[in-house]
């Protein structure tokens, strides 16, 4: 791979358009990222993506690269758009989640560029595999969720490992990019280790190969078995959190109505201590006017909620505007 030279007066009207596929299949393609294809000149992409849009493709320049050429596509994009070229650079998924946009916007800083120096770059977004692998299983991120990649080809292990200890500790929902591939066989493992420490076994989780592609494979399993799934680079797992639930062949992560709602009545009644439109009970100001009113220590107070000791302290001497 080369650099890239310092940035030329470019010819009018290069553009970078960074485009997100969403999983693969046309019927999920944006009409934005469909249009953007319809006008580039230049179409670059790792193979099997360009294999994605193949039937767009007719009468363009189209540049197959590696999977881990994610550089050298930025800089045939940024040359192609100094020649006044119109470049759709394209990505699965998203194109600024785990995609294409970093990279090119390191090549482009690089280089010099700037907004105002003459090659315009747009991101057209797609989406994500965490969305697409979400909607056939049900509705498992529909309360706090992250995306972690495994993928230590850039990633130092150890911080891979801490942000896994991190969000399993916080019962996180959490969806686990790049889990295996030929030569990385264990990480998926030493995540499921990390896991097992924070919840339980019989956690729900749901584990999507090539979502919406001809070879799409569903299977859900739980944390202590989902290692023993057919698992590889075009995988997603979605890792449920303590509420999350398999009913009639659907995950589902409960928004936290029950805890306001009396829904099982079959009516929106609030329950006792309730008030709709305004804060749980256990809220911020409930939480704080409660552990106030407690007598128990930072230590003892910290333990239950399971919370820093430090944060604990400072709630108990502070009013929720910090002061």
């Amino acid at each position: 791979m080369n650099a890239p030279e310092p940035l030329r007066p470019a010819v009018p009207g290069g553009r970078i358009m960074l485009v997100g596929l969403g999983p693969g299949a046309h019927e999920h393609l944006t009409a934005r990222a469909r249009a953007a294809i319809a006008e580039a000149d230049t179409v670059i992409g790792y193979v099997t993506y360009i294999r994605l849009v193949a039937e767009l493709l007719e009468g363009k320049e189209v540049i197959k690269k590696s999977m881990t050429e994610e550089l050298d596509r930025a800089i045939e994009a940024l040359e192609r758009a100094r020649q006044g070229r119109k470049v759709a650079l394209i990505s699965s998924g998203d194109a600024g989640v785990y995609g294409m946009a970093g990279p090119t916007f390191e090549v482009l800083f690089q280089a010099g560029w700037t907004p105002g120096s003459g090659i315009e770059v747009e991101i057209v977004p797609g989406a994500s595999a965490l969305n697409t692998c979400a909607a056939l299983v049900g509705a498992p991120l529909t309360h706090d969720f992250c995306a972690i990649s495994l993928s230590d080809l850039l990633t130092p292990w150890p911080t891979i490992a801490r942000r896994l200890d991190a969000v399993a500790y916080a019962d996180f929902v959490v969806a686990l990019y790049n889990p295996k591939s030929g030569r990385r066989t264990g990480q998926i493992r030493e995540a499921q280790r990390i896991f097992l420490r924070h919840r339980a076994p019989e956690t729900p989780v749901a584990i999507v190969k090539s979502a919406y592609r001809p070879k799409q494979r569903i299977e859900l399993s739980t944390l202590a078995r989902m290692a023993e799934a057919d698992i590889g680079m075009l995988t997603t797992v979605l890792i449920g959190n303590a509420s999350t639930f398999v009913r009639e062949g659907l995950m589902v992560t409960p928004r936290g109505y029950a805890n306001k709602y009396a829904v099982d009545a079959g009516a929106r009644a609030t329950r006792d201590g309730e008030h709709s439109g305004h804060s749980l009970s256990t809220g911020l100001d409930g939480w704080l006017e409660a552990i106030r009113a407690s007598g128990r220590s930072a230590a003892e107070l910290a333990a239950e909620y399971h919370l820093p000791e430090y944060y604990v302290c400072s709630a108990l001497v502070n009013d929720a505007t910090g002061g």
